[in-house]
C-alpha cells in the first residue's frame, strides 16, 4: 500500500508555505516534499513540520528563475555556481531536516552534451561527497515543458547513475515526466525499479489530479506493490481547483493519504 506524500511546490498554490503545510497536516498527509523553499527561515520550516509531525523528504537544488536558469549541475562552465548553490541546498535541507535533495542538471545545448555529462559526473561525485547522509535524486523533465534540458528519459536518467557509480544516487520517478516523454509508464518502472529512490505523479497529458489521462494509476499502484517499493509518492499535480477539492482523487483510485 502506498504512502502520499504533499509535493507543496505545487498543492495549495494560493498560500505561504507555512500555511500550506498546515493544510497539508489537515488535510491528511504525513510527509511533505518541496522545490525551491529557500526564503522561509529553516527554522520556522522545521518547527512547522514537528509541529505537526510531517516527514520532511526533499528539496531541489536552487534556481535562478529570473535567469530562466533551471539548474546547473550540467551547464559547461558553471561548476563553481553549482557548488555554491548545492552548499546552501545541504545546509538548508540539514536544517530543515530533509533527507534528499533533487540536483537539477540545467539547460544543456546539444554540441555541449559530452561536456555537459562530464561535468555532470564529477559534479555529482563532488555533492555526494559533501552530503553523505543526504540522498541525491536525478530527475529527467520532458521535452514539451522544458525542451533543453540535459535529459528527458527515465533510460537517461539511469545511465547516468550507471556511470556516476555514486552511493545513495537515485533517479526520481516522475510518472508524470515518462508519460510525456516516453509513454509505457509501467513497463519504465519497472525497468528501472532498482534504481528508483523517489515516485511522484500527476495526470498525463494535464499534470492535475491522477484520476484522468493517459496513466492507469491503478494499474501503476498495483505495480508499485509488486515491485516491493516502499517509499513515498509524491504528489506533485497542479490541481484543477480548490486543492482540498481535488483529493477526491483518493477516493476515486481507492487509495488513502
Amino acid at each position: 500500500m502506498q504512502k502520499f506524500s504533499a509535493n507543496l511546490g505545487f498543492l495549495w498554490p494560493d498560500r505561504p508555505l507555512l500555511a500550506r503545510i498546515d493544510a497539508a497536516a489537515a488535510a491528511g498527509f504525513k510527509a511533505i516534499e518541496l522545490h525551491w523553499p529557500y526564503e522561509v527561515p529553516p527554522a520556522d520550516l522545521r518547527a512547522a513540520n514537528e509541529r505537526h509531525g510531517l516527514e520532511m523528504l526533499g528539496i531541489n537544488t536552487p534556481i535562478d528563475a529570473a535567469k530562466g536558469e533551471f539548474g546547473l549541475a550540467a551547464v559547461p562552465g558553471r561548476q563553481q555556481d553549482f557548488r555554491e548553490g548545492f552548499s546552501r541546498a545541504a545546509d538548508y535541507a540539514h536544517a530543515i531536516g530533509a533527507r534528499s535533495i533533487h540536483v537539477m542538471a540545467g539547460d544543456v545545448p546539444p554540441e555541449r552534451r559530452a561536456e555537459g555529462t562530464q561535468q555532470f559526473l564529477d559534479n555529482l561525485a563532488w555533492a555526494a561527497e559533501q552530503a553523505r547522509d543526504l540522498t541525491l535524486l536525478l530527475e529527467p523533465l520532458n521535452k514539451h515543458d522544458r525542451p533543453g534540458y540535459f535529459y528527458s528519459t527515465s533510460g537517461e536518467g539511469a545511465a547516468v547513475i550507471a556511470a556516476a557509480g555514486v552511493p545513495k544516487l537515485k533517479l526520481m520517478f516522475d510518472a508524470y515526466h515518462v508519460g510525456r516523454t516516453e509513454g509505457h509508464v509501467v513497463e519504465r518502472l519497472e525497468r528501472h525499479s532498482g534504481v528508483i529512490g523517489h515516485v511522484q505523479i500527476a495526470a498525463v497529458p494535464s499534470r492535475a489530479e491522477p484520476d484522468d489521462g493517459e496513466v492507469d494509476y491503478r494499474a501503476f499502484f498495483t505495480a508499485l506493490d509488486r515491485l516491493g517499493y516502499s517509499g513515498w509518492v509524491g504528489c506533485e499535480y497542479k490541481p484543477r481547483g480548490d486543492t482540498d477539492e481535488g483529493l477526491r482523487w483518493t477516493e476515486t483510485l481507492g487509495v488513502k493519504l
